[in-house]
Protein backbone atom coordinates (compact mmCIF):
# COMPACT_ATOMS: atom_id res chain seq x y z
CA UNK A 1 0.00 0.00 0.00
CA UNK A 2 2.65 2.34 1.10
CA UNK A 3 4.62 1.52 -2.69
CA UNK A 4 1.15 2.37 -4.14
CA UNK A 5 1.06 5.82 -2.54
CA UNK A 6 4.55 6.82 -3.13
CA UNK A 7 3.78 6.05 -6.93
CA UNK A 8 0.43 7.98 -7.18
CA UNK A 9 2.09 10.92 -5.72
CA UNK A 10 5.32 10.70 -8.54
CA UNK A 11 2.95 10.69 -11.05
CA UNK A 12 0.54 13.65 -9.98
CA UNK A 13 3.58 15.65 -9.36
CA UNK A 14 5.20 15.23 -12.95
CA UNK A 15 2.12 15.13 -14.77
CA UNK A 16 1.47 18.61 -12.86
CA UNK A 17 4.87 19.73 -14.64
CA UNK A 18 4.39 18.11 -17.35
CA UNK A 19 1.10 20.48 -17.99
CA UNK A 20 3.41 23.56 -17.90
CA UNK A 21 6.07 22.07 -20.07
CA UNK A 22 4.01 21.83 -23.21
CA UNK A 23 3.07 25.52 -22.52
CA UNK A 24 4.25 28.33 -24.52
CA UNK A 25 6.20 30.36 -22.19
CA UNK A 26 8.24 33.25 -22.55
CA UNK A 27 12.17 32.69 -21.70
CA UNK A 28 13.38 35.23 -19.14
CA UNK A 29 15.60 37.61 -20.89
CA UNK A 30 18.69 39.33 -18.89
CA UNK A 31 20.89 41.53 -20.87
CA UNK A 32 24.37 41.02 -20.89
CA UNK A 33 26.03 44.64 -21.83
CA UNK A 34 29.63 44.58 -20.86
CA UNK A 35 30.69 47.62 -19.15
CA UNK A 36 33.31 50.06 -19.93
CA UNK A 37 36.14 50.90 -17.03
CA UNK A 38 35.49 54.07 -15.28
CA UNK A 39 37.75 56.58 -16.53
CA UNK A 40 37.70 59.44 -13.75
CA UNK A 41 39.82 62.70 -14.62
CA UNK A 42 42.69 62.11 -17.17
CA UNK A 43 44.15 65.72 -17.18
CA UNK A 44 47.81 66.01 -17.32
CA UNK A 45 49.00 65.12 -13.32
CA UNK A 46 53.07 66.47 -14.79
CA UNK A 47 54.35 68.73 -17.33
CA UNK A 48 55.17 67.44 -20.83
CA UNK A 49 56.89 69.50 -23.17
CA UNK A 50 55.23 68.26 -26.26
CA UNK A 51 52.05 68.48 -28.74
CA UNK A 52 50.10 65.39 -27.67
CA UNK A 53 51.15 62.82 -24.76
CA UNK A 54 48.76 60.01 -22.96
CA UNK A 55 49.56 57.50 -20.34
CA UNK A 56 47.44 54.33 -20.71
CA UNK A 57 47.21 50.74 -18.56
CA UNK A 58 48.02 48.16 -20.80
CA UNK A 59 45.59 45.49 -19.74
CA UNK A 60 42.37 47.82 -19.34
CA UNK A 61 43.43 50.33 -21.67
CA UNK A 62 42.50 52.57 -18.83
CA UNK A 63 43.31 56.10 -19.42
CA UNK A 64 44.99 57.69 -16.85
CA UNK A 65 46.25 61.07 -17.99
CA UNK A 66 46.02 62.90 -21.20
CA UNK A 67 46.54 66.09 -23.44
CA UNK A 68 45.65 66.25 -27.07
CA UNK A 69 45.33 62.66 -27.22
CA UNK A 70 43.27 62.46 -30.20
CA UNK A 71 45.24 65.10 -32.22
CA UNK A 72 46.59 63.57 -35.63
CA UNK A 73 50.40 64.16 -35.83
CA UNK A 74 53.50 62.24 -37.79
CA UNK A 75 54.70 59.39 -35.85
CA UNK A 76 57.94 59.22 -37.55
CA UNK A 77 59.40 55.74 -36.40
CA UNK A 78 56.86 54.66 -33.89
CA UNK A 79 55.10 53.48 -36.52
CA UNK A 80 57.23 50.40 -36.42
CA UNK A 81 55.05 49.55 -33.47
CA UNK A 82 52.45 48.17 -36.28
CA UNK A 83 55.10 46.36 -38.47
CA UNK A 84 56.39 44.64 -35.02
CA UNK A 85 53.04 43.67 -33.88
CA UNK A 86 52.20 42.19 -37.54
CA UNK A 87 55.42 40.47 -37.56
CA UNK A 88 54.79 38.74 -33.93
CA UNK A 89 51.45 37.80 -34.57
CA UNK A 90 52.81 36.29 -38.36
CA UNK A 91 56.05 34.24 -35.97
CA UNK A 92 52.97 32.99 -33.04
CA UNK A 93 50.65 32.18 -35.84
CA UNK A 94 52.75 30.08 -37.49
CA UNK A 95 53.16 32.06 -40.67
CA UNK A 96 57.08 32.63 -40.49
CA UNK A 97 59.85 31.73 -38.10
CA UNK A 98 62.74 33.92 -36.41
CA UNK A 99 65.29 31.18 -37.91
CA UNK A 100 63.98 32.10 -41.87
CA UNK A 101 66.20 33.34 -44.16
CA UNK A 102 65.17 36.61 -46.01
CA UNK A 103 67.07 38.03 -49.37
CA UNK A 104 67.19 41.49 -49.09
CA UNK A 105 64.77 43.35 -52.36
CA UNK A 106 66.28 46.48 -54.15
CA UNK A 107 62.71 47.98 -52.42
CA UNK A 108 64.40 47.57 -48.94
CA UNK A 109 67.95 48.20 -49.68
CA UNK A 110 67.16 51.57 -50.92
CA UNK A 111 65.56 52.67 -47.96
CA UNK A 112 67.20 56.25 -46.34
CA UNK A 113 67.33 56.84 -42.98
CA UNK A 114 68.01 55.01 -39.91
CA UNK A 115 69.39 51.57 -41.75
CA UNK A 116 71.90 48.53 -41.35
CA UNK A 117 72.93 49.23 -44.78
CA UNK A 118 71.44 46.07 -46.79
CA UNK A 119 72.71 45.34 -49.75
CA UNK A 120 70.66 43.13 -52.29
CA UNK A 121 70.46 39.73 -52.23
CA UNK A 122 72.18 40.13 -49.06
CA UNK A 123 70.43 37.35 -46.73
CA UNK A 124 69.72 37.61 -43.05
CA UNK A 125 67.31 35.66 -40.46
CA UNK A 126 63.87 36.91 -39.59
CA UNK A 127 65.57 37.33 -35.93
CA UNK A 128 68.29 39.46 -37.28
CA UNK A 129 65.85 41.66 -39.20
CA UNK A 130 63.17 42.37 -36.00
CA UNK A 131 66.43 42.85 -33.89
CA UNK A 132 67.46 46.09 -36.52
CA UNK A 133 64.28 47.02 -36.27
CA UNK A 134 63.30 47.11 -32.75
CA UNK A 135 66.74 48.03 -31.28
CA UNK A 136 68.16 50.64 -34.20
CA UNK A 137 65.07 51.68 -36.60
CA UNK A 138 66.43 50.51 -39.49
CA UNK A 139 64.31 51.21 -42.47
CA UNK A 140 65.72 48.71 -44.91
CA UNK A 141 65.16 46.01 -41.99
CA UNK A 142 61.76 47.02 -41.31
CA UNK A 143 60.85 47.21 -45.09
CA UNK A 144 62.30 43.94 -45.49
CA UNK A 145 60.23 42.68 -43.09
CA UNK A 146 56.90 43.58 -44.48
CA UNK A 147 57.53 42.59 -47.58
CA UNK A 148 58.25 39.01 -46.06
CA UNK A 149 55.39 39.04 -43.91
CA UNK A 150 52.72 40.19 -46.90
CA UNK A 151 54.65 39.46 -49.89
CA UNK A 152 55.21 43.71 -50.90
CA UNK A 153 55.65 46.95 -48.98
CA UNK A 154 52.12 48.07 -50.66
CA UNK A 155 50.68 44.53 -49.53
CA UNK A 156 51.89 44.76 -46.38
CA UNK A 157 50.81 48.80 -45.56
CA UNK A 158 47.18 47.79 -46.70
CA UNK A 159 47.72 44.97 -43.58
CA UNK A 160 48.87 47.85 -41.36
CA UNK A 161 45.72 49.91 -42.24
CA UNK A 162 43.41 46.97 -41.58
CA UNK A 163 44.61 45.64 -38.28
CA UNK A 164 44.75 49.85 -37.12
CA UNK A 165 41.11 49.45 -37.41
CA UNK A 166 40.55 46.37 -36.01
CA UNK A 167 42.34 47.64 -32.95
CA UNK A 168 40.30 50.67 -32.86
CA UNK A 169 42.42 53.15 -34.21
CA UNK A 170 40.13 55.33 -35.90
CA UNK A 171 42.68 58.58 -36.68
CA UNK A 172 45.32 56.49 -38.36
CA UNK A 173 46.17 56.25 -41.34
CA UNK A 174 49.70 54.46 -42.53
CA UNK A 175 51.32 54.92 -46.09
CA UNK A 176 53.98 52.98 -44.77
CA UNK A 177 55.42 50.37 -42.40
CA UNK A 178 59.07 52.93 -41.14
CA UNK A 179 57.16 56.31 -40.54
CA UNK A 180 59.26 58.01 -43.09
CA UNK A 181 57.51 61.08 -43.73
CA UNK A 182 59.60 62.92 -46.35
CA UNK A 183 57.28 62.16 -49.47
CA UNK A 184 53.69 62.55 -47.64
CA UNK A 185 51.42 64.22 -45.53
CA UNK A 186 48.98 61.60 -45.16
CA UNK A 187 50.72 59.94 -42.57
CA UNK A 188 48.99 60.38 -39.38
CA UNK A 189 48.02 59.32 -35.96
CA UNK A 190 47.35 60.13 -32.47
CA UNK A 191 49.08 59.50 -29.05
CA UNK A 192 46.11 57.48 -28.07
CA UNK A 193 46.11 55.19 -31.26
CA UNK A 194 50.03 54.88 -30.70
CA UNK A 195 49.32 53.43 -26.93
CA UNK A 196 46.25 51.22 -28.39
CA UNK A 197 48.46 49.09 -30.87
CA UNK A 198 51.16 49.51 -28.04
CA UNK A 199 48.97 47.64 -25.32
CA UNK A 200 48.19 44.78 -28.31
CA UNK A 201 52.18 44.83 -29.28
CA UNK A 202 52.67 44.13 -25.28
CA UNK A 203 50.74 41.12 -25.56
CA UNK A 204 53.73 39.16 -27.67
CA UNK A 205 56.48 38.65 -24.83
CA UNK A 206 58.59 37.95 -27.74
CA UNK A 207 58.89 41.23 -28.62
CA UNK A 208 60.77 42.08 -25.17
CA UNK A 209 63.65 39.91 -26.16
CA UNK A 210 64.13 42.85 -28.74
CA UNK A 211 63.05 46.21 -27.09
CA UNK A 212 65.10 45.65 -23.91
CA UNK A 213 68.02 44.86 -25.76
CA UNK A 214 70.94 48.06 -24.83
CA UNK A 215 73.52 47.35 -27.17
CA UNK A 216 74.08 44.45 -29.82
CA UNK A 217 75.77 43.78 -33.30
CA UNK A 218 74.92 42.17 -36.78
CA UNK A 219 77.30 40.45 -39.32
CA UNK A 220 79.38 38.68 -36.80
CA UNK A 221 80.18 42.26 -34.80
CA UNK A 222 80.72 44.14 -37.91
CA UNK A 223 77.37 46.46 -37.60
CA UNK A 224 76.96 47.45 -33.69
CA UNK A 225 73.60 47.91 -33.00
CA UNK A 226 72.91 50.33 -30.05
CA UNK A 227 68.92 51.14 -28.78
CA UNK A 228 67.37 54.71 -29.39
CA UNK A 229 65.42 54.37 -26.69
CA UNK A 230 67.84 55.80 -23.41
CA UNK A 231 65.16 54.74 -21.18
CA UNK A 232 66.06 50.84 -21.67
CA UNK A 233 69.50 51.78 -19.64
CA UNK A 234 68.18 53.38 -16.99
CA UNK A 235 64.52 53.02 -16.01
CA UNK A 236 63.11 50.16 -13.92
CA UNK A 237 60.73 47.97 -15.59
CA UNK A 238 61.51 48.82 -19.08
CA UNK A 239 60.11 47.15 -21.57
CA UNK A 240 60.55 49.29 -24.77
CA UNK A 241 59.08 50.18 -26.27
CA UNK A 242 59.85 52.16 -29.50
CA UNK A 243 61.43 55.59 -30.43
CA UNK A 244 60.62 58.18 -33.61
CA UNK A 245 62.39 61.51 -35.08
CA UNK A 246 61.73 63.24 -38.15
CA UNK A 247 61.74 67.02 -39.49
CA UNK A 248 57.63 67.16 -39.11
CA UNK A 249 56.84 64.70 -36.43
CA UNK A 250 59.79 65.96 -34.07
CA UNK A 251 60.79 63.85 -31.21
CA UNK A 252 58.76 60.88 -30.58
CA UNK A 253 58.42 58.02 -28.05
CA UNK A 254 55.88 55.31 -26.97
CA UNK A 255 57.50 53.96 -23.54
CA UNK A 256 56.11 51.02 -21.81
CA UNK A 257 57.58 49.67 -18.37
CA UNK A 258 55.85 47.10 -15.90
CA UNK A 259 56.24 46.94 -12.28
CA UNK A 260 54.29 44.55 -9.82
CA UNK A 261 51.96 43.77 -12.60
CA UNK A 262 50.81 47.51 -13.39
CA UNK A 263 52.24 47.59 -17.10
CA UNK A 264 52.21 51.23 -18.35
CA UNK A 265 52.60 52.92 -21.90
CA UNK A 266 53.86 56.26 -21.91
CA UNK A 267 53.76 58.47 -25.84
CA UNK A 268 54.87 61.44 -26.23
CA UNK A 269 54.40 63.27 -29.64
CA UNK A 270 55.99 66.13 -30.74
CA UNK A 271 58.43 67.47 -28.44
CA UNK A 272 61.60 69.43 -29.46
CA UNK A 273 64.01 67.78 -27.91
CA UNK A 274 64.95 64.31 -27.21
CA UNK A 275 65.63 65.44 -23.41
CA UNK A 276 61.54 66.50 -23.30
CA UNK A 277 60.32 63.82 -24.78
CA UNK A 278 62.15 60.84 -22.53
CA UNK A 279 61.80 63.20 -19.51
CA UNK A 280 57.97 63.36 -20.39
CA UNK A 281 57.30 59.79 -20.81
CA UNK A 282 59.37 59.06 -17.41
CA UNK A 283 58.15 60.88 -15.37
CA UNK A 284 54.04 60.18 -16.74
CA UNK A 285 55.68 56.52 -16.01
CA UNK A 286 56.65 57.45 -12.37
CA UNK A 287 53.09 59.23 -11.65
CA UNK A 288 51.75 56.41 -12.48
CA UNK A 289 53.03 53.55 -10.64
CA UNK A 290 53.45 56.22 -7.46
CA UNK A 291 49.55 56.21 -7.93
CA UNK A 292 47.92 52.93 -9.21
CA UNK A 293 47.66 49.48 -8.63
CA UNK A 294 46.86 46.45 -10.28
CA UNK A 295 44.50 44.05 -8.39
CA UNK A 296 42.95 40.76 -9.76
CA UNK A 297 39.35 40.77 -7.53
CA UNK A 298 38.62 37.90 -5.45
CA UNK A 299 35.01 37.01 -5.97
CA UNK A 300 32.92 35.75 -2.96
CA UNK A 301 30.98 32.54 -3.50
CA UNK A 302 28.58 32.92 -0.99
CA UNK A 303 26.84 35.74 -2.60
CA UNK A 304 26.28 33.12 -5.97
CA UNK A 305 23.52 30.49 -5.81
CA UNK A 306 22.32 27.54 -8.20
CA UNK A 307 19.29 28.64 -10.54
CA UNK A 308 16.13 26.60 -11.00
CA UNK A 309 15.54 25.85 -14.36
CA UNK A 310 12.13 25.69 -14.88
CA UNK A 311 10.30 22.70 -17.23
CA UNK A 312 14.23 21.45 -17.41
CA UNK A 313 15.48 17.75 -17.39
CA UNK A 314 17.99 19.38 -14.61
CA UNK A 315 16.32 21.36 -11.47
CA UNK A 316 19.02 23.63 -10.73
CA UNK A 317 22.00 24.81 -12.93
CA UNK A 318 25.05 26.49 -11.81
CA UNK A 319 26.22 29.82 -13.05
CA UNK A 320 29.70 29.99 -13.93
CA UNK A 321 32.51 32.58 -12.86
CA UNK A 322 34.80 33.86 -15.19
CA UNK A 323 38.29 34.77 -15.38
CA UNK A 324 38.58 37.84 -13.45
CA UNK A 325 41.06 40.36 -15.18
CA UNK A 326 42.95 43.10 -13.25
CA UNK A 327 41.54 46.36 -11.93
CA UNK A 328 43.27 49.25 -12.30
CA UNK A 329 42.58 51.45 -8.75
CA UNK A 330 44.27 54.64 -6.88
CA UNK A 331 46.68 52.74 -4.73
CA UNK A 332 45.06 52.22 -0.85
CA UNK A 333 41.90 52.17 -2.43
CA UNK A 334 41.10 48.32 -2.73
CA UNK A 335 39.55 47.44 0.38
CA UNK A 336 37.02 49.59 -0.71
CA UNK A 337 36.05 47.60 -3.63
CA UNK A 338 32.43 45.70 -3.35
CA UNK A 339 31.00 43.42 -5.36
CA UNK A 340 26.84 43.01 -6.64
CA UNK A 341 25.36 39.58 -7.83
CA UNK A 342 22.20 39.56 -9.73
CA UNK A 343 21.14 36.71 -10.62
CA UNK A 344 17.79 35.51 -12.40
CA UNK A 345 15.35 33.45 -9.81
CA UNK A 346 14.78 31.04 -12.16
CA UNK A 347 15.33 29.75 -15.86
CA UNK A 348 13.15 28.73 -19.01
CA UNK A 349 14.56 25.00 -20.93
CA UNK A 350 15.96 24.72 -22.73
CA UNK A 351 19.62 26.21 -21.44
CA UNK A 352 22.28 26.63 -23.94
CA UNK A 353 26.18 26.51 -22.55
CA UNK A 354 27.33 30.16 -21.86
CA UNK A 355 23.53 31.38 -21.59
CA UNK A 356 23.76 34.29 -20.09
CA UNK A 357 22.27 34.07 -16.25
CA UNK A 358 23.12 37.54 -14.68
CA UNK A 359 26.02 39.57 -13.51
CA UNK A 360 28.99 39.88 -11.08
CA UNK A 361 29.68 44.01 -10.86
CA UNK A 362 32.73 45.67 -9.04
CA UNK A 363 32.21 48.93 -7.42
CA UNK A 364 34.99 51.11 -6.02
CA UNK A 365 32.95 53.30 -3.25
CA UNK A 366 29.80 53.87 -5.41
CA UNK A 367 31.66 53.77 -9.05
CA UNK A 368 31.13 50.94 -11.42
CA UNK A 369 34.77 49.57 -11.82
CA UNK A 370 33.98 46.70 -14.10
CA UNK A 371 31.45 43.77 -14.81
CA UNK A 372 31.32 40.13 -16.02
CA UNK A 373 28.30 38.12 -16.96
CA UNK A 374 27.45 34.72 -14.90
CA UNK A 375 26.70 32.08 -17.69
CA UNK A 376 25.58 28.13 -17.57
CA UNK A 377 28.15 26.24 -17.46
CA UNK A 378 26.39 23.73 -19.15
CA UNK A 379 23.21 22.71 -21.10
CA UNK A 380 20.07 21.79 -19.84
CA UNK A 381 16.89 20.41 -22.29
CA UNK A 382 13.91 20.97 -21.98
CA UNK A 383 11.64 18.23 -20.50
CA UNK A 384 9.53 16.06 -22.73
CA UNK A 385 7.41 13.28 -22.32
CA UNK A 386 9.31 10.09 -22.30
CA UNK A 387 11.99 12.12 -20.10
CA UNK A 388 9.43 12.56 -17.74
CA UNK A 389 8.03 8.99 -17.89
CA UNK A 390 11.64 7.86 -17.74
CA UNK A 391 11.46 9.67 -14.40
CA UNK A 392 8.21 8.24 -13.31
CA UNK A 393 10.02 4.44 -13.52
CA UNK A 394 13.06 5.20 -12.18
CA UNK A 395 11.22 6.38 -9.17
CA UNK A 396 8.65 3.47 -8.87
CA UNK A 397 11.60 1.19 -9.36
CA UNK A 398 13.79 2.75 -7.06
CA UNK A 399 11.28 2.41 -4.41
CA UNK A 400 11.27 -1.02 -3.24
CA UNK A 401 14.91 -1.28 -3.33
CA UNK A 402 15.09 1.75 -0.98
CA UNK A 403 12.89 0.59 1.42
CA UNK A 404 14.98 -2.42 2.00
CA UNK A 405 17.64 -0.78 1.92
CA UNK A 406 16.08 1.20 4.58
CA UNK A 407 14.50 -1.58 7.04
CA UNK A 408 18.14 -3.29 6.76
CA UNK A 409 19.80 0.19 8.21
CA UNK A 410 17.19 0.82 10.59
CA UNK A 411 17.46 -3.36 11.73
CA UNK A 412 21.91 -3.22 11.95
CA UNK A 413 21.42 0.36 13.94
CA UNK A 414 18.74 -1.34 16.27
CA UNK A 415 21.19 -4.37 16.85
CA UNK A 416 24.33 -2.06 17.56
CA UNK A 417 22.65 0.35 19.56
CA UNK A 418 21.30 -2.61 21.86
CA UNK A 419 24.78 -3.39 22.28
CA UNK A 420 26.29 -0.72 23.07
CA UNK A 421 23.64 0.06 25.71
CA UNK A 422 24.38 -3.68 27.46
CA UNK A 423 28.12 -2.63 27.50
CA UNK A 424 27.25 0.91 28.87
CA UNK A 425 25.33 -0.70 31.59
CA UNK A 426 28.00 -3.70 32.37
CA UNK A 427 30.28 -0.89 32.95
CA UNK A 428 28.88 1.14 34.91
CA UNK A 429 29.08 0.77 38.89
CA UNK A 430 25.59 0.46 40.73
Amino acid sequence: MKKVLTFLMVMVLLITSLISVFAEDEAVAILAEEADVAMGDKSMKVQVNAKAAVLMEASTKRVLMASNENEKLFPASVTKIMTMLLVCEAIDGGKISLKDNVTASENAASKGGSQIWLKVGEVMTVHELLKATAVYSANDACTLLGEYVAGSETAFNDMMNRRAKELGMNNTHFDNCTGLDDTTDTHLTTAYDIALMSAELLKHELIFDYTTIWMDSLRDGATELVNTNKLVRTYKGITGLKTGTTNKAGNCVSATAKRDNLNLIAVVLGSDNTKDRFNGARDMLDWGFANYESIVPTVDMSQLANIKVIHGIKEEINPAVPKMQPIITLKGSSARITQKVELALDVQAPVERGQVLGKIKFYLDEQLLCEYNLCADEEVARMRFFDALKMILRAFSADPAENNNANENNQNNSVDSGAAESTTQKGQPF
